[in-house]
């Protein structure tokens, strides 16, 4: 059944606007790293694919996020792919204040630093190779130097506000 949009209704684009928009967008869950005078990371639902050939990614951060006077300077990055068992470290990671590689976070230092997340269904560690301005945040763009990608377990996604896994 294919539903017209009522074009009467449409409202004027605001913030919002587009957080009530987005919220009807699932989007995979990842959760960024990087190594500073402590380690720092964040949950993240904006990560994309760029390019196979070089492989880069890219992310969004807020220019008023915790961690971003370490990603704005780190010369490399940690992307970590979340399975539908990591609900609490997303939430760990997404909130302000909290203590991210406290217990029961468990990680490791990685290649060039980078804080590496156990039990993840893949990680990359990437090199910065800029920093957009896009509004109140940037865009982070990294290419691939390191990664897995075999972990186990299904996505976790982020619908409607809340953490869910992935159904058939």
């Amino acid at each position: 059944m294919t539903v017209t949009p009522d074009l009467r209704t449409a409202i004027t684009a605001s913030p919002d606007l587009l957080r009530s928009v987005f919220r009807q967008h699932a989007a995979g869950v990842a959760v960024i790293t990087a190594r500073g005078a402590a380690p720092v990371g964040f949950t993240a639902t904006s990560l994309t694919s760029v390019s196979a050939e070089p492989p880069v990614i890219s992310f969004g951060i807020g220019l008023g996020a915790s961690s971003w006077p370490v990603v704005s300077e780190a010369e490399h990055v940690g992307v970590h792919i979340l399975g539908e068992h990591q609900q609490d470290l997303a939430a760990t990671f997404a909130k302000s204040g909290a203590d991210r590689f406290g217990e029961p976070t468990r990680w490791r230092e990685g290649p060039e630093g980078v804080p590496v997340l156990d039990g993840v269904l893949a990680w990359l560690v990437c090199r910065v190779i800029a920093r957009v301005p896009a509004g109140d945040h940037r865009i982070v763009l990294a290419e691939a130097v390191v990664g897995d990608p075999v972990g186990t377990g299904r996505p976790l996604v982020y619908h409607q506000g809340r953490f869910n896994g992935l159904r058939d």
